[in-house]
């Protein structure tokens, strides 16, 4: 596994859990704030968890900033992350990254734009492009599209879904998204909701943290990703993650076939939103 497919397995799903003309009435339509979601930017520290004795890997360890919040007519979300991967033959490479998605309300239009540099601004990756109901376009590179499934999901939407089963007492829930983050296209997920969760600031960022954005109900997810429509029953990875109610995800951990990645909330403040309705 090079360098790149590591960068983009650590950084690509993390969006779980961004143009159009704004009209006012579609910001009724913004199902995360009616189910209580609250805007708001997060600091996490990234950090390798554990790895195989075959592992190419030596440490890895960096930080991911995100920010959500919903305009007139979408919800918006940046991921920035800078990476430093230490190998067991090979010179360490620091890389960052920065992930931006733009998601209709109404769940019809998603537009993505990414760039991963090493530390000298070089370009490693650029990727661009918008999906619909029906296909996933790339603008960046050329020539690259994918037809999606009926009922495909993209990020936020996936989170509402889940949030809804959680409310409605379900354990299990299946679908396929799209988000943008690499060249794959669509990847089939399965949800498990488990038991009530606690999430414990760590005392060294306890004043980094508004207390009324983690004080709340969460649960324990875990998801699994694989392959669309492929008919391996070993996933490509997966990921236990503390979900709250207010849609604030505070610890993560994501399991690849020879290492795992930790990802510890350590700072995060409320928003407000990108839309003023009245106007």
């Amino acid at each position: 596994m090079g360098l790149l497919e590591q960068h983009k397995m650590v950084s690509g799903f993390i969006a779980l859990f961004l143009l159009i003309a704004p009209t006012a009435p579609s910001f009724a339509l913004d199902r995360a704030t009616q189910a209580g979601f609250v805007p708001h930017k997060a600091l996490y520290d990234v950090s390798l968890s554990s790895k195989k004795s075959s592992a190419k890997v030596a440490n890895i360890s960096g930080k991911m900033f995100y920010e959500w919040r919903p305009s007139c007519d979408a919800w918006i979300s940046s991921h920035r992350f800078d990476m430093l991967y230490e190998y067991v033959e090979l010179p360490a490479v620091r890389v960052k990254s920065d992930f931006s998605t733009h998601e209709t309300f109404d769940g019809k239009t998603f537009n993505f734009t990414s760039q991963r540099k090493r530390a000298d601004d070089s370009l490693l990756e650029e990727l661009r492009g918008s999906a619909g109901d029906q296909s996933a376009d790339f603008s960046i590179p050329e020539n690259l599209s994918f037809d999606l499934p009926q009922g495909t999901l993209f990020p936020m939407a996936h989170t509402l879904s889940v949030f809804e089963k959680i409310k409605a007492g379900e354990k299990f829930y299946n679908t396929t998204i799209f988000d943008g983050s690499d060249k794959e296209g669509p990847v089939d997920v399965n949800s498990f909701i488990g038991k009530a969760a606690k999430y414990t600031p760590p005392k060294q960022h306890k004043q980094n943290i508004d207390q009324a954005l983690v004080n709340n109900d969460s649960w324990n997810i875990r998801l699994a990703f694989f392959p669309y429509d492929s008919s391996d029953t070993s996933s490509d990875y997966e990921m236990s993650l503390i979900f709250h109610a207010n849609g604030v995800v505070s610890d993560m951990i994501i399991e690849y076939s020879d290492f795992s990645v930790s990802q510890k909330l350590i700072a995060i403040e409320p928003l407000e939103g990108v839309c003023d309705p009245s106007e």
